[in-house]
């Protein structure tokens, strides 16, 4: 199959504002965990369009901010899994033996990546204007995630600061309630992350658990976290 070069049009789009992100679907498991799992996606910054109810669960439209209500991009879908693939992933975690003293040493290696690297496997980022913003809402999540009942045992936060170099970031970070005790860092500078791990969705290989991401880039710099990649 032929490639186009990153800086031909010849295939452009027609329309006058070009290609844009449509949507993305996403899934929660039983039933009862849809309005938990809406509000969640609710607290991480979309907004709820719509919600149909439906006999095996609830189906939710998002979009990523209120100036998208009238388009046909910036969506974000949840719903119930489908039976077919709910029978499909129990017939994997059954012949990888998950939980049992056959447990494939895969299921292990494999939940090691992430615990190390939330970003490793499929997951879901969002830009925050504000590390103000960022650090707010990584509080109340951790707060969320020991206190209410929908979320307690659900959720689980972790944060990576900015690599050190830049000493007006080094020392905003330094004082963080967030960041100020992080011991892990991002694949570059001039930015912060914030991950939220969670079995109300359902996704990744195992069919276990969901990865979003928090991210926020200082101003002023052309290189940072989402520009460049740093080993």
């Amino acid at each position: 199959m032929a490639t186009v070069p990153a800086n031909d049009m010849t295939n452009a789009l027609p329309s006058p504002e070009g290609r844009t992100m449509g949507h993305l679907a996403l899934h929660y498991g039983p039933a009862g965990d849809g309005p938990a799992a809406a509000r969640l996606l609710s607290l991480l910054g979309l907004v709820e369009t719509q919600m149909l109810p439906l006999p095996h669960g609830n189906f939710y439209r998002f979009v990523v901010n209120p100036t998208h209500f009238a388009r046909g991009d910036g969506i974000v879908y949840l719903s119930a899994l489908p039976e077919p693939q709910v029978r499909l992933i129990e017939a994997m975690h059954a012949t990888l033996g998950l939980g049992t003293a056959q447990e494939h040493p895969a299921v292990g290696a494999y939940r090691a990546m992430l615990a190390s690297d939330p970003e490793a496997s499929f997951h879901f980022g969002f830009l925050v204007p504000s590390l103000e913003d960022l650090e707010d809402l990584a509080l109340a999540l951790r707060d969320l995630a020991e206190n209410d009942p929908e979320f307690r045992g659900r959720i689980k936060v972790t944060a990576n600061r900015a690599r050190r170099g830049d000493a007006a970031v080094d020392a905003r970070l330094d004082a963080s309630p967030v960041f100020g005790d992080c011991t892990r860092f991002a694949y570059g500078r001039n930015g912060v992350q914030v991950f939220i791990e969670t079995d109300l969705v359902k996704a990744g290989q195992l069919g276990e658990c969901m990865f979003f991401e928090l991210d926020y880039v200082f101003p002023g710099d052309g290189d940072h976290i989402l520009s460049v990649v740093e080993v």
